[in-house]
């Protein structure tokens, strides 16, 4: 079979099987075109994608404005390494420290690595600048996290998948439970050696987990009070997903000319990735003010293709549009108009026990247990229905659409899924 061959979606997946590595459970579907909110599998039909690469492709599929950016920078400049400067990656630093207010941006390519860059700037502001005594500082973390799946992340995961028999793991972590004010507190008080609280505005992949109002507040501020860095892992909120520009934001988009700055929320070190690219590049940072990325010196840290010309390129490209095309707003519109009409939805359903989210990341409980097939094969139905979605546990779906999506759209979507659900009702 050449390369160029067309293939149907049995051969395609049939050769994922034999020469990839099982490390994935897709959806049967298997995807060549996509364009705004729609994609189209190998053998031309149409789906809704209510996934979003999760959320990666907020600005829809194959934006104009993003691809022409790509396009017109690899022509010209791919990659310099950063052993030499080139003329767009300062243009790119200043552009995304204004946007979210910050003095500076280290680059880095996937969300997994910019959580790990994040680690480390928080230790070496630990022992540089707190004076926690080298190798004794530690990072509060929540159960039911997701950052990622690398040695160090999965150190202080509790999802026994990711964990097992790839030990032995890194210490230097506290977990406690998430969105509880308590047990933050009773984890800075008396240990001098915490250097940072890491923790997702709303815990995505564990079920779209939406904390209390006040949580991100009130955790700022026992982090201020303790001296200790307040770390918000954005890269599946951030961008515009859930309602905001950052979902630690209040009413304040940063993106927006009329913006004061001063979010309700302000993390001393913020994580973004995903969206950052609109999907078409892999593209991660962070960002986080002088007093804190200055602890970075050369040889500290780094990446070939962090910051490359291309990623620099196409992460400007997808900010504009996400300020452009206002999506923060969109997305907060259509997730009230979509919660509201599955929450009817609900009222009479013997199979749906809640909607919960904010904007555009939302989830639906799926009334079985966590170890049922359920949620997956309501994710098969709505394929055949046109509806792209996975669960996210056993009986948890996710449904993030591109944040282009229109009313119409929207309310087409919601009749799909609650069609499809009927079928299921006990």
């Amino acid at each position: 079979m050449a390369v160029t061959d067309q293939i149907t979606s049995q051969q395609a997946i049939d050769l994922e099987n034999k020469y990839g590595a099982h490390n994935y459970h897709p959806l049967p579907v298997v995807l060549n075109r996509g364009e705004g909110v729609h994609v189209w599998d190998v053998e031309g039909k149409q789906y809704y994608d209510f996934l979003s690469a999760y959320s990666a492709v907020n600005q829809g599929h194959c934006h104009p404005k993003i691809v022409n950016a790509m396009h017109e920078q690899a022509k010209t400049l791919s990659l310099t390494s950063r052993a030499f400067h080139n003329d767009i990656l300062g243009k790119y630093e200043k552009y995304a420290a204004e946007y979210f207010h910050f003095d500076k941006l280290l680059p880095m390519n996937t969300g997994a690595e910019a959580v790990e860059t994040a680690l480390k700037i928080c230790r070496k502001w630990a022992y540089e600048v707190k004076g926690i005594h080298e190798n004794e500082a530690e990072i509060i973390v929540c159960e039911n996290n997701f950052h990622g799946r690398t040695t160090t992340i999965i150190s202080f995961s509790n999802d026994t998948v990711a964990r097992k028999h790839f030990g032995p793991y890194t210490e230097g972590f506290i977990k406690i439970e998430y969105d509880n004010l308590e047990a933050l507190k009773q984890a800075l008080e008396g240990n001098k050696n915490i250097a940072g609280f890491l923790v997702e505005p709303i815990q995505g992949e564990a079920g779209v987990y939406v904390p209390s109002d006040n949580y991100l507040i009130e955790a700022k501020a026992l982090c201020e009070k303790h001296n200790v860095l307040f770390i918000a892992d954005e890269v599946q909120t951030g961008i515009a997903r859930t309602g905001r520009l950052l979902a630690t934001c209040g009413n304040c988009d940063c993106a927006d000319k009329n913006c004061s700055g001063t979010p309700d929320v302000k993390p001393d070190i913020l994580i973004l990735g995903k969206a950052l690219s609109g999907g078409a590049y892999p593209v991660s940072a962070v960002l986080a003010n002088d007093a804190v990325m200055n602890v970075i010196r050369p040889g500290n840290h780094g990446s070939t293709f962090g910051g490359n010309p291309i990623a620099a390129a196409v992460a400007m490209a997808a900010l504009e549009v996400v300020r452009d095309e206002d999506l923060a707003e969109n997305a907060f519109q259509l997730g009230e108009l979509f919660r509201s009409e599955i929450n009817k939805y609900i009222e009479t359903s013997n199979i749906v026990n809640l909607v919960r989210g904010k904007g555009l990341l939302n989830a639906i409980v799926i009334n079985d247990d966590e170890d049922s097939d359920t949620a997956w094969n309501i994710c098969i139905a709505l394929r055949d229905n046109g509806l792209l979605a996975k669960p996210t546990h056993g009986n948890i779906i996710r449904f993030a659409p591109p944040l282009v999506m229109t009313k119409d759209e929207l309310l087409d979507c919601v009749s799909i899924i609650t069609k499809t659900l009927k079928d299921f009702e006990k």
